[in-house]
């Protein structure tokens, strides 16, 4: 596998690499070992003129700086005070694009994420949904702003080849208060892969 570099992700068009991020592979090196998934889906959030984005109008707080960094580095935020969500940070400094990795098929150590995460199969449930994501692959909000540069948390082309055809665009999920930004097909998914989360096909 060759680790993606800063040049992938120091690009201004987030919408892009969030459709070019399916099919790569998110790896966790813990204390308790490597574990790994396939990314099949994911969300791009486009920064201060997304009403969606935690960076909507120029947005900066303590939790949201990091989005406002370099390229090339995690963003991990709490939601509703139980899931830790993971976006990986695009573009340049001072431009908060992100994209929201929502699921993942599970390919190393899947002993590991069944371990954490409590349960006894590996079902679909395991790496489906962006909370379920993080807790297999051991990622939490302390860990925002590290860089995926390094060999803790880092994405990976093994040279799996994705037809376009099987990528589908889809309103993202949750986001009803953006309004009209809530419609746009920023949710890319890879057709019929049993763990992406929420509706499979728009309409």
């Amino acid at each position: 596998m060759k680790k993606l570099e800063y040049n992938f992700y120091n690009r201004p068009d987030v919408v892009k690499i969030a459709k070019e991020l399916l099919g790569k592979v998110l790896v966790t090196r813990w204390e308790d070992g490597l574990t790994s998934g396939r990314i099949v889906e994911t969300e791009a959030y486009q920064g201060i003129t997304d009403r969606a984005s935690h960076a909507y109008n120029g947005r900066r707080t303590a939790r949201t700086e990091v989005m406002f960094g370099d390229a090339g580095r995690g963003y991990v935020y709490l939601c509703y005070g139980i899931h830790h969500l993971f976006n990986v940070v695009t573009h340049r400094q001072d431009i908060p694009h992100a994209v929201l990795i929502r699921a993942v098929a599970p390919v190393e150590g899947v002993h590991i994420m069944l371990k954490r995460t409590g349960k006894q199969q590996a079902d679909r449930t395991l790496t489906s949904g962006p909370g379920n994501v993080s807790k297999a692959l051991g990622i939490f909000s302390r860990y925002s702003g590290i860089s995926l540069l390094d060999n803790t948390i880092y994405i990976a082309d093994d040279g799996f080849k994705l037809e376009q055809k099987n990528i589908i665009a889809s309103p993202r999920i949750g986001v009803d208060y953006a309004g009209d930004d809530a419609l746009l097909p920023y949710r890319f998914f890879i057709k019929d892969n049993m763990y992406v989360s929420g509706k499979k096909h728009p309409g």
